[in-house]
């Protein structure tokens, strides 16, 4: 294996935009993940009651 960087970009770079795309993935804990749940769980009431 060589030392070079591959396109130009060290490794410290790509880790970088690996992590920064990891982190764009993960906002499903604000209010929409609540409504998701809340949406679920009133659904399954309403099944029941009828």
């Amino acid at each position: 294996m060589n030392n070079e960087p591959v396109d130009g970009e060290t490794r410290q770079e790509r880790r970088e935009k690996r992590l920064k795309k990891k982190r764009k993935r993960m906002p499903q804990h604000g209010r929409s993940l609540v409504k998701i749940y809340m949406d679920a769980i009133l659904k399954r009431l309403k099944r029941h009651r009828l």
